[in-house]
Formats: structure tokens, sequence, C-alpha cells
């Protein structure tokens, strides 16, 4: 393969961007993304950069929860495309260089999967029904009082009384990972996506997949029977060869989430403590040194995000009064200053790609989109604003499609409405527009994905002294990150050249809330 993906553990370093697929590109003009689509802007990645993408659930789904919801873990979902669709996808994408990881979803699967309709059939006791997490209940209620992540009870009863577990949305019912079938049903998900040329897989909520349902508190994170597990699936993946295991792990405590991380286990997973950490000098500083001291001991590469498919957009939430993340306080509606807050998204960026590790792009993170948190309420899809009681909008705001061009919805994103409206403010953050306009995010993007690839990725930093309200350190290439987060101007140093800054220089002089890379004189 071309460029710096042909080595074995390219995943090191790596620029990794995330498709959401239903909102990337439509190629049938029906509304929704698919990988036709997808397929036709694949130039479009490769020349902003990026060495592998990862896509959200492509497979079968009712779309109960955006296709987290999987009906059929071998096929895909007919409103994207085929399977001989998605084999084209892998083989073009690595014809430019490009990596495919896609998505894995253990922990549960819809109601519609063929186990879980079999399961209903068959009845209490039955085999079927050990596959899932059905109990009887206890008086008139479910078997204990855990509640769902989505809001509301966890529990289910169906038609014959039993219950069944759903840490999600009901149409999720819960796999029981105790069952010797489950275990090697998604070893052979492995095997069938490795087979087609996927090089790795992202693993949803990866740290919930073992329960104590005799526990009096909701008992189902972080357990240390899910070790086991991921043991068995790297023995599948290292088996293949440079394919990669990468988890969705949400952990307060860092040396739990470190374990996920062992040299038999995962390869990378992802960094919430920085994606969450406010745009403060002492927050992100505290972050870094967590996550690296958390990393470089077991010699896994740290990862480094700003967004996803979860979360409020960068240039909305650095806007706001409170920037930091947290995912049971949404702050939805609380004002947001755009121009601020895509200042910081710009200088935040900078910062991401210099750390060293690997980095992942949100897509529409490029454009310096914002959160859209005017989605009319009949027009909400996340599950999350039914199961709230309508309080929660949800996530549908970082979900909306992309503007690719032109001065109106859609945009150029398809030739039908889109399934979620797009802003008509987004004229001006359009590919086309961007890639017209040197000082715009998109050119930062590209720009720095570039000498990211040359002199960045993998390795260590150097911090360096520069004051309280300033981030600064150097990498092993001789580049300098130097970032201001204080409300004055610092100094930039007075030797190296500046390569890339994420907003003007007033001479010798960073303003607030800018980054800068400098290549120190040699």
């Amino acid at each position: 393969m071309p460029g710096n993906t042909s080595t074995p553990d390219w995943w090191r370093g790596a620029a990794i961007y995330q498709v959401y697929l239903r909102s990337f590109a439509d190629g049938n003009g029906d509304g929704t993304g698919d990988l036709a689509g997808l397929r036709s802007r694949l130039p479009y990645l490769a020349e902003l950069g990026v060495d592998a993408i990862w896509l959200n659930p492509w497979y079968p789904s009712p779309m109960a929860d955006g296709g987290y919801d999987v009906a059929d873990y071998r096929s895909i979902e007919p409103v994207f495309g085929t399977l001989a669709e998605a084999e084209k996808l892998i083989e073009e994408a690595h014809e430019l260089g490009i990596r495919t990881i896609i998505d894995v979803v253990p922990n549960h699967a819809s109601d519609q999967n063929a186990w879980f309709q079999e399961a209903l059939a068959a009845g209490p006791g039955s085999e079927a029904r050990e596959r899932f997490w059905f109990r009887p209940g206890v008086g008139d209620g479910p078997p204990n009082g855990w509640q769902s992540i989505f809001g509301g009870p966890a529990w289910t009863q169906v038609p014959d009384g039993e219950w069944y577990l759903h840490l999600f949305a009901p149409e999720q019912p819960d796999f029981n990972w105790n069952n010797p079938a489950v275990r090697q049903e998604f070893l052979d998900v492995l095997r069938f996506w490795f087979d087609r040329g996927v090089d790795g897989v992202r693993i949803d909520s990866a740290a919930v997949l073992v329960k104590d349902l005799d526990s009096v508190e909701e008992s189902y994170t972080d357990h240390d029977g899910v070790h086991e597990i991921y043991r068995e699936w790297r023995r599948v993946s290292d088996s293949y060869g440079g394919r990669i295991l990468i988890g969705e792990v949400w952990l307060p405590d860092q040396e739990r989430f470190a374990n996920y991380l062992r040299p038999d286990e995962l390869h990378t997973a992802f960094n919430f403590d920085f994606l969450s950490s406010a745009w403060e000098p002492a927050a992100l500083r505290a972050s870094i040194d967590l996550t690296l001291a958390t990393h470089v001991p077991i010699g896994a590469p740290a990862t480094w995000v700003l967004s996803n498919h979860d979360v409020a957009r960068p240039v909305t939430r650095y806007g706001r009064a409170v920037t930091s993340w947290d995912n049971a306080e949404r702050r939805d509606r609380m004002p947001s200053d755009l121009e601020l807050g895509r200042r910081r998204a710009r200088a935040a960026a900078l910062l991401a790609m210099a750390l060293p590790g690997s980095v992942y792009v949100y897509q529409g993170e490029e454009l310096g989109l914002n959160e859209v948190e005017d989605i009319p309420e009949e027009l909400i899809d996340d599950p999350m604003w039914e199961r709230s009681g309508h309080t929660v909008r949800g996530r549908d705001g970082c979900r909306v499609p992309l503007p690719w061009s032109g001065a109106e919805p859609p945009f150029g994103y398809s030739t039908g409405e889109p399934w979620l409206p797009q802003p008509a403010g987004w004229r001006d953050l359009t590919v086309e527009a961007q890639e017209a306009d040197e000082s715009s995010m998109l050119c930062l993007y590209r720009s720095a994905l570039r000498l990211r690839r040359e002199l960045l990725g993998d390795g260590a930093l150097t911090w360096l002294p520069y004051g309280d309200e300033a981030i600064a350190f150097r990498r092993d290439s001789g580049l300098v990150c130097l970032v201001n987060l204080g409300a004055e101007p610092v100094a930039l140093p007075e030797t190296g050249s500046v390569l890339l800054a994420s907003g003007p220089l007033d001479g010798g002089l960073l303003q607030s809330d800018t980054a800068v890379w400098i290549m120190e004189a040699r």
C-alpha cells in the first residue's frame, strides 16, 4: 500500500477519519448517506491526508439507535448498499493508501436479530434465551432496579412474563457473554470481516460486556472477565497480521483503563479524558500527562480525540461558558459564541495533532461545523429524546449531513432531502467554499495532516517552560507546539521557523486561543 500505512505498526501514529456513513455523502439521492457516496469521496479523504477511515455500524438495522442495533453482523444495511460494494470500498481505499476500520457492537443486538427472535419464540429455560439475559421478575417488577444508559428501566417484559436486559434502548437486548455460543459467534464475525480486507475493528461499549446481575448495585462496567474476551479477540487479529482492535472504553480510573491495553489485549482505546477536558491550560496539561503516564509504561500509543458522533462539536463546545464535556450533563441549549469556539477549535486541532500517538478526526470537524441545536422536535431521531421524556435532545446535532458544495441545502450531499436538515448558514462552510480559502479550517487540517505525517505521529514529547497560561512541548523531530490559552499574547520563541499557525500571528506574538508549530533551528 502507498504511504506510511504499509508498515505493520501503522496504527501507532495514524490519523484516522471517522465516517458517520448515514451523513457523509449520498450516492443515490434518497437523502441518506451510503457506500456509493463514500466511494465517490475517497479522493477527498486521500487529499485530506488521513491514514484510515473508521465507519460507524453499516449492518442491517431497524435504526432504533443509529445502527447500533444490529440485525445481522455479516451483511450491509440495504440503505447503505451491498456487501459487494463494501468489499469494493475496502479495495479502493487500499489503492489510495487508506485502511478501513469498522464498528463491531458486541454488547447488544437488535431485537430483530435472528438470535433474539429465536429466543422469544423458544420460551423460558431454552438454550436460545441463554444467549441473552432473560430472567423472571421480582413480584410485579423487573429482576432488579438497573436503569438504562438511555434513561428508564434497563428491563423489558415479554408476553410470557420473563424480562430481558438492555443497557441501552429496549430494541437493543444485551448478549450474555457467559455463554460460549456468544463468544464463538463474535470470533467468527471478526474472521468474516478480516477475510474481506478490513484492517481493524472499533469495539463499541467495550467495558460493559460482563455483568453481575446478583449485585444490588448496577454492576456491569469493567469486570475482570472482559479481559479474557479481548485476549481471545487479540489472538484472532494477530493471526491475520496487522489488524487492530480499538476499544471504546469510558473509565475514570486510568489504571483500570490501562488494563485493556496490555500487549495481548486491545491495540488502542479512545482517550475520552482528553476529549472531555476543559479549554484550560492546567486541565489540558493534566490530561496529557495522565494519558502518557497510562500508555507509555505498557508500550501502547495514546489516542487523541476532540469529537465523535456522540458529543457536541468542538466549535460549539469551546464557545460555551463551560468548555468541558460531561456525558451526564449534555448542556443542550447552553449559549455558544461560535467565533470564539471556532478559534479555539482551530488551536485544539493543532494541539491534538502534535501529541504523540494517533489522532481521530470526526467528519465535519475539518470543516469547523457547529452543533445543530435547532433541529425541529418532530425530526429528532436519537432515542435519547424519547427515553428522557423530551428533556434531552440527544446527539443528532453532531450527525447532520455534511455540506459539500453550493449555496443552499442539500449542499451537494444529496439530490434528495437529507435525513436531518442542514442549516442554511453552512453555505460558507462547504468543502467547495473552503478549498478556495487558504485561511479556512479545511486548509488548516490539510496542512496539519501533511506535516504530521512527515514530522509527528508516534514518539515522545518534552515539555517546555512557557508560563501558566500556555502549553508548549517539543517533539522528537524538533517541532515545537505552542498553544496560548491565556487572555494576553505570549512571545514566540526567538529562533526557529513557523510551519503552521491556527490564526494570524502579530509579529513576534501569539494571540489568545491560538496555536503554532515551529521547527527549531538546528
